[in-house]
C-alpha cells in the first residue's frame, strides 16, 4: 500500500520561510510524478507545485519564486520550501503521487492517485 507522510508543518511568521516533506513509498518505477497542494479553510484544494522523474517542475502562479518543490528519490522524501511567505498561504499542505505519466484533469491539475494525510502550515500576521 502506498503511503505519503507530511511533515515539517507549523506557525510562522509572514515574510518567513517553511519546508514541508512528504516521506513517501518507495516508486514502483523510474517514472513518477509528485506534486504539493494545498486548502485553506472554506476554499478548494489547489495545486501548489509539481515535480517529475524528469527533473521538470511547475509553480502556480501564487507561489512563482517564491517556493522551491524538490525529490530526494533515494530517501524517499519530496520537499517543498516556501519563503516570503504571506497569511494567503495559510491551509492544509498535501502531497499527492500522481499517474507516472503526470496525466492532469480537465483543470490541468495534477490527477492524484494517492494522498497525504496533510499537515497544517499558519503563517502568521
Amino acid at each position: 500500500q502506498v503511503q505519503l507522510v507530511e511533515s515539517g508543518g507549523g506557525t510562522v511568521q509572514a515574510g518567513g520561510s517553511l519546508v514541508v516533506s512528504c516521506t513517501h513509498s518507495p516508486y514502483t518505477s523510474s517514472n513518477y510524478c509528485m506534486g504539493w497542494f494545498r486548502q485553506a479553510p472554506g476554499k478548494e484544494r489547489e495545486e501548489v507545485a509539481v515535480i517529475d522523474s524528469d527533473g521538470s517542475w511547475s509553480y502556480e502562479d501564487f507561489v512563482k519564486g517564491r517556493a522551491i518543490i524538490s525529490e530526494d528519490a533515494v530517501k524517499n522524501i519530496m520537499y517543498l520550501q516556501m519563503n516570503s511567505l504571506k497569511t494567503e498561504d495559510n491551509g492544509m499542505y498535501y502531497c499527492g503521487e500522481g499517474l507516472a505519466t503526470c496525466l492532469v484533469d480537465e483543470d490541468g491539475r495534477l490527477n492524484v492517485r494517492y494522498w497525504g494525510q496533510g499537515i497544517q502550515v499558519t503563517v502568521s500576521s
